[in-house]
């Protein structure tokens, strides 16, 4: 049967509802307290109009013509960001005259124009739009790349990272935040994954770009680690181009959604957070600035930071330091950049996979709990084997295992915090600030190998190690505190909210009495 519907009965239907619910003094008592299970696309109540929506063709719709390009900018950010470890093994700190902890501090200024501006650019991407903002920062980070490399010092190099880090600020939390526009909880994860695998690829991608660019030493007066940068740069604002006329901003606008499907997701996206409580509770969907202060006083958020640093604090040792790691253990430069590959195609298989078992489960910490345990044992092996030496392959062995733990744990963990963050602004503030903050484990992990410490590098991965056993233990208490919210609300008479106004328990957000965190 065709679905013969006008694109403004639809959303006037839409538009009614939400007025309905709005204008309503009191919430209506649920008709069940038992939690819903939702899989996929298949737990929300039809709308008027959307009764022929299928939701595995739209949901098919819209990762076809949002994730492609979301992972095709997320992997170059990532190559752009990590292929100073690729340049430094083909001869970058020499030709600059700079001495280690000069190279270490070019990758730790990076970080902190990248935390600064992470949570104002969230804030723009929704009134300016995606597709305007996300490429416009693409092209400024694609210059500020390929001007890396015509830089003579230290000092032009420190100051190029400094500006890397502000264009590139916006991208990762305003991608991750763009998803929770257009997928709900039980979606989120395995859409992440998808554009956070461009990661792994770039790790792969980049040691074998750079092992081909540094043929091209001596082209042009110009030494093969130059190249890395200006020929990646050079491409990252080609497809920033492309990407003002290729990002849609919101389903509201999809030009490839028909009007009773723009209306099936704006209605799943409205209701999520409440919907296991029985409730119908909209998410507030306006701008004020209680929800940004909402987020920066909010305890889950805190204490999500140091699981976020439990991954990434690994996460960018092993992307910066990856190819010098293999270097030292007496293989060419050619083969460092070739013996990384396997480790991050293998890691973007796995990201994939895990996140798809954990949307159909509906669980996000068992998922990041096991690979963090997986991080760890790759440590711990990489300590084992180089406090003995002699034992190269064991060490790579080490990574690999560690790499490949630390991929699939990370989308995990953006999303679980994402699905437990409720209201649009407050989610988008929050995100930055947990990845922001977050992302101060990347200044940390560039001092972590010394180049005294080398070819074992002992300190460096036993600090890798702390940071995932803590990264565990705030894994475990963010469970605990979530399930005791849930059953303290699931307990709550239904008189003690059923008076409240609906207004007031959407501004509330995810502390209202209807809304339910995900473990």
């Amino acid at each position: 049967m065709r679905c013969a519907i006008r694109e403004s009965q639809v959303l006037n239907s839409e538009k009614a509802t939400v007025t309905h619910h709005d204008s309503s003094d009191k919430l209506s008592p649920p008709a069940s307290h038992q939690r819903a299970t939702t899989i996929d696309a298949e737990y929300t109540a039809p709308e008027p109009g959307t009764s022929c929506v299928n939701p595995k063709k739209v949901l098919l719709k819209m990762d076809l013509h949002l994730i492609p390009m979301l992972a095709l900018l997320y992997l170059l950010s990532f190559l752009d960001r990590g292929n100073i470890g690729n340049a430094k093994i083909e001869g970058l700190v020499e030709s600059l005259h700079m001495t280690e902890p000069e190279y270490n501090w070019t990758l730790t200024v990076f970080f902190f124009t990248y935390c600064i501006f992470e949570v104002p650019s969230n804030l723009v991407l929704k009134r300016l739009r995606p597709s305007i903002w996300l490429p416009t920062i693409m092209v400024a980070w694609g210059t500020v790349m390929t001007l890396m490399g015509i830089v003579q010092d230290f000092k032009g190099l420190l100051l190029a990272r400094l500006f890397l880090g502000v264009a590139e600020a916006g991208l990762y939390p305003g991608v991750a935040y763009y998803i929770t526009l257009w997928y709900v909880r039980t979606e989120a994860q395995f859409r992440q994954a998808m554009f956070f695998s461009a990661a792994s690829v770039a790790g792969a991608f980049s040691g074998l770009l750079a092992y081909g660019i540094a043929k091209m030493d001596g082209v042009g007066g110009y030494e093969g680690w130059r190249w890395i940068f200006i020929l990646e740069g050079i491409l990252t604002v080609l497809v920033a181009c492309v990407g003002f006329f290729t990002i849609y901003d919101f389903p509201e606008t999809a030009r490839f959604l028909a009007p009773a499907e723009k209306a099936w997701v704006i209605r799943r996206l409205r209701y999520q957070g409440s919907e296991a409580s029985g409730q119908m509770v909209p998410e507030s969907e306006g701008f004020k600035w209680k929800y940004v202060r909402d987020a920066f006083l909010d305890w889950q958020i805190y204490l999500a930071l140091w699981m976020y640093w439990g991954i990434v604090c690994p996460l960018y040792g092993t992307s910066l330091f990856l190819p010098t790691i293999i270097k030292q253990l007496g293989y060419t430069s050619s083969t460092a950049q070739l013996l990384t590959v396997p480790i991050y195609i293998t890691a973007a298989c796995l990201a994939i996979g895990i996140a798809w078992s954990s949307d159909r489960s509906g669980q996000r910490s068992p998922y990041v709990f096991c690979c963090m345990c997986v991080t760890g044992i790759g440590f711990i092996m990489v300590i084992s084997a180089s406090a003995r030496g002699g034992v190269p392959g064991v060490v790579y062995a080490g990574i690999f295992i560690a790499v490949c733990g630390i991929y699939p744990a990370f989308p995990g963990n953006v999303t679980w915090l994402s699905n437990n963050l409720a209201g649009n602004y407050k989610r988008s503030a929050g995100m930055a600030i947990h990845i922001g903050m977050g992302n101060l484990a990347g200044a940390m992990a560039s001092n972590f190998y010394r180049y005294q410490d080398s070819p074992k590098y002992l300190l460096g991965h036993g600090l890798e190690l702390g940071f995932v056993v803590v990264g565990l233990l705030a894994v475990v208490l963010l469970r605990l505190n979530y399930q005791k919210i849930n059953k303290e609300r699931e307990s709550l008479p239904v008189q003690e909210y059923s008076e409240m106004n609906m207004s007031k328990m959407s501004d509330m957000g995810d502390r209202a009495p209807t809304f339910r965190y995900v473990l």
